[in-house]
């Protein structure tokens, strides 16, 4: 599943494939993946250009002169930018066709993406949207902050950073990598996290993202972050995928749990 710096190389690149582009048709394919009126979504785009596209979270926003399209993947959704004369694929949901004969077409196997039209400005009520927490690499993010959201939750640690109303963006494989960085055992109980532990969980979630948005994001399993690029920050990853494979630090072998059943991999010297 995509995370904050996976989404966050998708805007970019739309940002740089899509804008000022004008709207002359919308085909839809597989109708769930629209949430508000199929009808509508179709008709009022057209002659739109997008003006900008955003991310909150793991949320696109796809801004237009008078509507914003809010996007999420979910488990393996991916946008391509395409001459409109290639065939259309099989998993190909969504096609915005553009007046100069230019697609962005929404491909997604698992079917699980969906996307709504609000009208401009909108999408800071969008449900979803609405109840994110503070960015996974914002300055707003500190330790007494995520101190507070902890101190009444017994659930583990591991957990407790993949919700997102507490930290957004912040997903499977970045949580892995924050708390082995941060020498924090998966499983410990949220509550019992110190603020000590706190201060290193919120420095590194900051230079990680940051770090793999540099990068591009991660590679796993097929994703793709948009137009066919890859992300390259795979081959930084320190447990994340390591399974049985030494340590880095101590030569100690990485384990693979699950944690709420999550794939879970950590150091059980680095991280007792």
């Amino acid at each position: 599943m995509p995370e904050i710096a996976e989404v966050e190389t998708v805007k970019k690149r739309l940002n740089n494939e899509v804008l000022n582009k004008r709207i002359k048709n919308v085909k839809i394919i597989y109708n769930k993946t629209i949430e508000s009126d199929i009808k509508e979504f179709q008709t009022k785009l057209i002659n739109e250009k997008f003006t900008a596209v955003l991310r909150r979270g793991k949320y696109l926003i796809f801004q237009t002169d008078h509507y914003d399209i809010v996007s999420h993947l979910r488990m393996e959704g991916r946008f391509y930018y395409k001459p409109s004369s290639d065939p259309v694929l099989k998993h190909e949901h969504v096609i915005i066709t553009f007046d100069d004969d230019t697609d962005l077409r929404y491909y997604d196997s698992r079917k699980f993406g969906r996307m709504c039209l609000l009208n401009k400005g909108e999408y800071i009520n969008y449900p979803g949207i609405k109840k994110l927490g503070i960015e996974a690499n914002s300055k707003e993010l500190t330790a007494k902050y995520l101190n507070d959201c902890l101190k009444n939750k017994t659930i583990a640690i591991k957990t407790a950073l993949l919700d997102q109303t507490i930290i957004s963006g912040l997903g499977n494989i970045y949580d892995n990598e924050v708390l082995f960085v941060s020498g924090i055992n998966p499983t410990k109980p949220a509550n019992k996290v110190t603020m000590k532990e706190c201060e290193k969980i919120v420095a590194n979630s900051k230079i990680i993202v940051d770090e793999a948005i540099k990068c591009g994001g991660t590679t796993i399993h097929s994703f793709e972050s948009a137009l066919g690029v890859t992300g390259g920050y795979q081959d930084k990853l320190l447990v994340h995928g390591n399974n049985g494979k030494p340590c880095r630090n101590c030569q100690t072998l990485i384990k693979k749990i699950k944690v709420n059943g999550r794939g879970t991999y950590y150091c059980p010297k680095c991280q007792k």
